[in-house]
């Protein structure tokens, strides 16, 4: 574990170097835990009758699988291909509208509503990786690295680290502080694009609202820097750029509606054990229909507030948010809002397949299922 020095001081949060590659490659191929998680996915047979076998063929695998694998470039370059293989067999179809308004030079930071653990911010990058382009830093939550393996795996595809476990609020704000510090100087110095979500946590119920304390966290190092500099101006020194992300159908929608429903009827969801890693999985798995991406225009700095950012952000995520048939179905099935409905595109195998996912939705869950693809409509329509 690297120790924070003045040459490195994001050594602990920030994504894998090209040097660090080898080892922590190497490092991997031995982990017994991605072993064992490796072998219960893709030979469950032989991982429960022969657990040391089967480590032994994942581990071979692997290190066959990354043999040519030097830098983080090559390594997001093999996960380019899987995620063209994904696309073919989860999606019917991907489109991305706004690319071509921003310079392919700069750095950016994206910011997103979220929906998907993993697939939100790899979306955005195949849409840059297809345009040519560098791919983005990813922020992510401490909460979903519970595993080093996971942690590296995240790191060596240019995750950086988010701290939601520091304890007591000195600890909390002297990490908000390094994070801050550590996206601005890879926009500003580093010249290289990040990508985050605009809350914490996936808007299970399919409402998308930027939090303004993600705002005032971004303009923390600035403002450090220069007391008189005004949150617009640490704003547009970032070049904020909102990004809208629509998906067709959500793999993760029953588990979303269960946990909806838990929260409402005895105030608490408890998480099982590897869930979120679970959610992963189902996200880049799951059938998603069409996929629409549109990514917005910079931020410049004319704004007072962390709540005017926040609105403006808001404004372009709904703007560029693309409604699918599946959205205003639900909402038709729902019945109470008949004057947003909009069934003009709806064609009879549009409806056979929402009828067709809907029948796979446990009863007492199917208000909730129905909600989060209705929202977005209410939302969009300024009606939540």
């Amino acid at each position: 574990m690297h120790t924070e020095d003045s040459s490195d001081p994001w050594a602990e949060i920030r994504p894998y170097h090209d040097h660090e590659v080898a080892e922590v490659l190497t490092r991997l191929a031995k982990d017994p835990e991605l072993l064992d998680a490796l072998t219960r996915f893709r030979l469950p047979r032989l991982a429960k009758w022969m657990p040391r076998l089967s480590r032994a063929i994942a581990s071979t695998a692997v290190r066959r699988e990354v043999r040519d694998v030097t830098t983080i470039r090559d390594f997001q370059a093999r996960i380019a291909g899987y995620m063209q293989r994904m696309l073919r067999s989860s999606t019917s179809d991907f489109r991305v509208d706004g690319l071509e308004r921003l310079a392919p030079d700069t750095a950016y930071l994206f910011i997103g509503n979220h929906r998907d653990i993993s697939l939100d911010p790899a979306f955005v990058n195949y849409a840059l990786y297809l345009a040519k382009r560098d791919t983005v830093r990813i922020a992510i939550g401490d909460n979903l690295l519970q595993k080093p393996y996971v942690t590296d795996l995240m790191r060596l595809n240019k995750s950086f680290i988010v701290p939601r476990s520091a304890r007591g609020k000195r600890a909390m704000l002297a990490a908000y502080q390094k994070l801050s510090a550590y996206i601005r100087h890879s926009i500003t110095v580093d010249n290289h694009s990040i990508w985050m979500a605009q809350r914490e946590g996936r808007a299970k119920d399919g409402i998308d609202r930027t939090d303004p304390a993600i705002l005032k966290m971004l303009t923390m190092s600035r403002r450090a820097e220069d007391r008189s500099a005004g949150i617009g101006e640490a704003i547009a020194e970032l070049r904020v750029v909102p990004v809208s992300i629509s998906y067709e159908y959500d793999p993760c929608d029953i588990q979303k509606a269960r946990e909806l429903r838990a929260v409402h009827t005895s105030g608490v969801y408890d998480k099982s054990e590897f869930e979120d890693i679970r959610s992963i999985v189902s996200g880049i798995t799951g059938q998603k229909g069409r996929v629409h991406l549109r990514f917005g225009t910079p931020l410049t700095s004319d704004f007072d507030t962390p709540d005017a950012v926040a609105a403006e952000i808001d404004r372009q995520v709904l703007g560029g948010y693309h409604l699918f048939p599946s959205h205003y179905l639900a909402l038709e099935a729902l019945g109470d809002a008949p004057e947003l409905l909009d069934l003009s595109e709806v064609t009879d195998a549009d409806r056979a397949r929402f009828q067709a996912r809907l029948a796979e939705v446990p009863t007492e869950l199917r208000d909730w299922w129905l909600a989060q693809y209705a929202n977005p409509v209410r939302n969009v329509r300024g009606k939540v």
